[in-house]
């Protein structure tokens, strides 16, 4: 059988799905036509559907969650690797000005969801390419920028400062692991072809473990950063554990993201500050 395959042209993604794409491992008679990127233009695709399995942004499933189930392999979900909320070096007094611009990598991506949170009312989203970002607050288009992916890694080159580690904010409000991006099958496809992809991409994620050299062209031909350094720096972070099982400890992060993002995002619920200590799913 063949399936529409898309995936994002960051280093976890092309890292993980290498032995898919290439025939390394054996894929139980799938095939696929393979579409790769930027996360937020995934999400957005999946608004109207348009592949079988994809990956998406833990804020966007949430919107298509009736039409599209999760899968146990390939998230990007953990423990400090948090999208962050940064501001020019030169602009110590940023917070204290509303409302304020702010550089967002798309409206569906969980950094975007996670600067709602953390800050209700800071000021205006401005989606734009995540790979922007950085060149837009640096030059005075945005007040504040969220960055994910390289930027990361790069932004204090760019003459940026940190306001604020929105995964530590997370974990210090929920006592969970950050669920950042996921990769989601189409409920109609059926649970036999979900569970059957399931395995085989837990196959391609478990080769790259163990061969991590064999999709190092792959991973640069497609990665914004051409630093081998912060591509391999971005793997690191990015895929895991959780990436090759979420489990019962992902999951239950994901749940807690899912809840929050019911009670305060859609229907504005309150935004008390959350107790430090909590564990897990404890009504973050």
């Amino acid at each position: 059988m063949k399936l529409s395959l898309a995936f994002s042209s960051c280093p976890n993604d092309t890292f993980m799905f290498h032995a898919l794409v290439h025939g390394l491992i054996d894929t139980e008679g799938l095939s696929f036509d393979v579409d790769i990127y930027d996360v937020e233009e995934l999400n957005e695709r999946a608004q109207r559907e348009t592949y079988d399995v994809t990956k998406i942004s833990y804020h966007g499933w949430f919107t298509v969650r009736d039409r599209y189930d999760i899968l146990s392999s390939g998230s990007a979900l953990g423990w400090d690797c948090g999208p962050l909320l940064v501001r020019r070096a030169d602009d110590a007094g940023v917070m204290e000005r509303r409302p304020l611009r702010i550089a967002v990598p798309g409206r569906y991506t969980t950094g975007a969801l996670l600067c709602t949170l953390a800050y209700p009312g800071l000021g205006v989203q401005e989606p734009m390419l995540f790979s922007e970002i950085e060149g837009a607050v640096g030059r005075g288009d945005a007040d504040l920028g969220v960055l994910i992916h390289e930027g990361r890694f790069t932004y204090r080159d760019k003459g940026l400062e940190l306001v604020r580690d929105l995964g530590a904010w997370w974990q210090e409000a929920s006592g969970c692991p950050i669920p950042l991006g996921g990769i989601a099958v189409k409920r109609s496809l059926g649970a036999e072809i979900a569970a059957s992809f399931d395995r085989v991409l837990h196959r391609s994620i478990s080769y790259a473990f163990a061969h991590p050299e064999a999709s190092r062209d792959y991973v640069a031909s497609y990665a914004r950063e051409l630093s081998a350094q912060i591509q391999q720096q971005h793997i690191d972070m990015f895929v895991g554990r959780f990436s090759l099982d979420l489990g019962e400890e992902g999951r239950r992060a994901v749940d807690t993201l899912y809840k929050r993002y019911e009670r305060d995002y859609l229907h504005g619920g309150s935004q008390e500050a959350v107790p430090h200590g909590r564990q897990c799913g404890q009504g973050a």
